[in-house]
């Protein structure tokens, strides 16, 4: 069963040598549930709002599988919250869900995958490991960002179902790793027929993609 392991929003505001100055990335775990709304979970925040947040980014999940696989190569514990994760999930391939794919998390929220994450330099000054970006993205597992379809309240060991597949065979790591022309053309088609709803970023960049050949 795919359930959720930790509910995490952010801890504190640290510094950050970025032009923002600084950086909501430290999220930690949270007692009890927590309220989802269109713009995420209640309590959290965003520093970097032109590149994180938003309808299309109001939460991010991260596979408790690929943390495990990141704890051994740091070597030491990848805590829920460490990647700045607001949702850290067990039993589910979050890397392998297709783009435009439905969650249902516990009896009321349903969330859509929209996009990759992309790691930045705040990301590997927050964990201060060298190469950081090009490590993470080479992995190809980036966790996925959601938007909130149905709004509710969330808490560690509810479960997770998966109650829509758009069916066009793109994924998250697949689209995060090698983003080709075919791939675009089939996430604009999905949209341009309404089954799918691209964020303004990935309908950004398939439409870039889809150029190249």
């Amino acid at each position: 069963m795919s359930e959720l392991l930790a509910v995490c929003t952010v801890a504190s505001l640290h510094p950050d040598a970025g032009s923002v100055g600084v950086t909501a990335i430290d999220k930690q775990p949270v007692a009890g549930r927590v309220a989802v709304r269109e713009l995420g979970l209640y309590g959290d925040v965003q520093a970097d709002r032109y590149d994180h947040g938003g309808r299309d980014q109001a939460v991010y999940a991260f596979a408790d599988e690929q943390a495990e696989h990141w704890a051994a190569e740091l070597g030491r514990p990848v805590l829920p919250g460490s990647f700045g994760e607001n949702l850290r999930t067990a039993g589910l391939d979050v890397d392998a869900a297709e783009i435009g794919e439905r969650w249902r998390i516990g009896e009321k929220v349903v969330v859509e995958v929209t996009s990759p994450r992309t790691p930045c330099q705040t990301f590997a000054r927050w964990l201060d490991e060298q190469r950081w970006v090009r490590r993470f993205a080479d992995h190809g597992h980036p966790g996925a960002y959601l938007r909130v379809v149905e709004r509710g309240d969330v808490g560690a060991g509810d479960a997770i179902e998966v109650v829509h597949r758009p069916g066009h065979g793109i994924s998250i790591g697949g689209w995060f790793s090698e983003p080709t022309p075919d791939a675009a053309r089939t996430l604009l088609e999905a949209h341009a027929d309404g089954d799918l709803v691209l964020a303004t970023s990935m309908l950004d960049m398939a439409g870039v993609v889809a150029t190249r050949g």
